[in-house]
């Protein structure tokens, strides 16, 4: 706060440039007027609380996030792609996968990203409404394994020494040593992308190009059931 003479004016986008420098892990009414030298009651002349503050922010990155569409690419390659691409961006700014967890999408940044990547699964022979089910439903699982990295991430003083602990648990368990012992030893890359290559082929295999909506969730309901 300046002592004297007239108060800083700032604009929207000043906000918007003070959050994104915070990043949205750190964001906070409070935080934004103390970058900007403001009271935090002349932000609430530009923005209604908390909520709209991360609104603006979290839409302004994701506005940076272009997804790239291979049209050789079928639908499982694709979509696998498109899991990647969205969990690297989510890692590379911090705070966003609760972001996106919370509630998706919030504006025209949210917006804009469903409707590319829907209008990428139509190209491949989906309907909208089924290309909506299904981009929602690979970006899910994409944020949550951004998500759990990021946490780690967040802890990451003595988490190697956590998990040799939990490893010498195990190998001292008879019900798990030999088991574990046999397991291949892969890197955190190569898993994401192992896993997320089978999830999204079974996604595919529900809902595959030209099925409807309808007969998608049958085939999911008859999936969880066991039939």
């Amino acid at each position: 706060m300046r002592i004297g003479g007239r108060p800083r004016q700032i604009e929207t986008a000043d906000i918007v440039r003070a959050g994104r420098e915070l990043g949205l892990r750190n964001l906070s009414m409070n935080a934004v007027a103390a970058r900007l030298g403001v009271s935090s009651t002349a932000l609430y002349r530009h923005v209604d609380g908390r909520w709209e503050l991360e609104r603006l922010v979290g839409e302004s990155i994701l506005a940076d996030l272009d997804l790239h569409d291979d049209p050789a690419h079928g639908p499982v390659r694709h979509l696998l792609s498109f899991a990647l691409e969205l969990r690297g961006f989510i890692l590379r700014h911090p705070g966003l996968a609760a972001y996106v967890q919370t509630l998706f999408p919030r504006g025209e940044g949210g917006r804009r990203l469903l409707a590319v990547e829907a209008e990428a699964l139509v190209r491949r022979g989906y309907s909208m409404d089924a290309a909506i089910v299904v981009s929602s439903a690979v970006a899910l699982i994409a944020v949550g394994y951004a998500a759990t990295e990021e946490v780690q991430r967040e802890r990451a003083e003595g988490l190697g020494e956590q998990r040799r602990g939990a490893e010498e648990g195990i190998l001292t368990d008879s019900r798990l040593a030999d088991a574990h012992r046999r397991l291949p030893d892969i890197g955190v890359e190569e898993y994401v992308r192992l896993w997320l290559g089978a999830a999204i082929r079974g996604f595919v295999e529900a809902a595959p190009p030209g099925r409807p909506v309808d007969e998608i969730r049958a085939a999911l309901r008859a999936a969880g059931e066991g039939e």
